[in-house]
């Protein structure tokens, strides 16, 4: 899942979420994880959704997200292939881009929130998805508009086929897009005919 993501908290209203578009089909079935109080997280590159359901469990159970991932790498012959991102309720964030992710990739961590994506257009990609979502408004709009800013600085180098947003919290959200020519304005309209 050749893709770009971000995976973030709201500290004030205790909500944690992903945001996710690729030039894959069905993202969102693959990609986000997230639990209430617990913890959000994006696997991506060659994914391996395991990493979702198991790094929430292993965040329920104490560890912190570098423990978590680092634990999870350990027993993965192909983690080289792969991009993980961990937030937790507490505000703790790590991520893994593997060596053998499609280029570009990489990640950037910032306060509350991780962006990252592969087989993107490049870093440029990521700093505006990181500065949409600091400069946003409300929890949801920041996480729409990381990906509405990603796009516009190139995004996914085959285009955005689908695209999904996960929020869970005081107000959960779940909303998936496919496949579409336009999924991250479909995730937009559908947020706001939710709000």
């Amino acid at each position: 899942m050749m893709t770009f993501s971000i995976v973030a908290r709201d500290p004030r209203r205790n909500l944690l979420g992903v945001a996710v578009a690729s030039g894959s089909v069905g993202i969102g079935n693959r990609v986000p994880w997230v639990e209430e109080r617990v913890g959000a997280i994006a696997t991506q590159g060659y994914t391996d959704p395991s990493y979702g359901s198991r790094g929430l469990n292993l965040l329920k159970e104490g560890m912190t997200p570098r423990e978590a991932l680092r634990l999870m790498l350990m027993g993965d012959r192909e983690r080289e292939l792969r991009q993980v991102v961990i937030i937790d309720a507490k505000g703790n964030r790590v991520a893994h881009t593997g060596s053998e992710c499609p280029a570009w990739c990489g990640h950037l961590i910032g306060r509350d929130f991780v962006c990252a994506g592969n087989m993107i257009s490049g870093e440029a990609t990521l700093e505006a998805m990181a500065k949409a979502f600091v400069g946003g408004s409300s929890f949801e709009e920041k996480l729409v508009g990381a990906l509405e800013a990603g796009a516009r600085a190139g995004g996914d180098l085959r285009g955005e086929k689908s695209a999904a947003l996960l929020i869970a919290g005081e107000r959960s959200v779940w909303i998936r897009v496919d496949m579409s020519s336009n999924p991250i304005l479909q995730l937009r309209r559908s947020l706001e005919r939710r709000n």
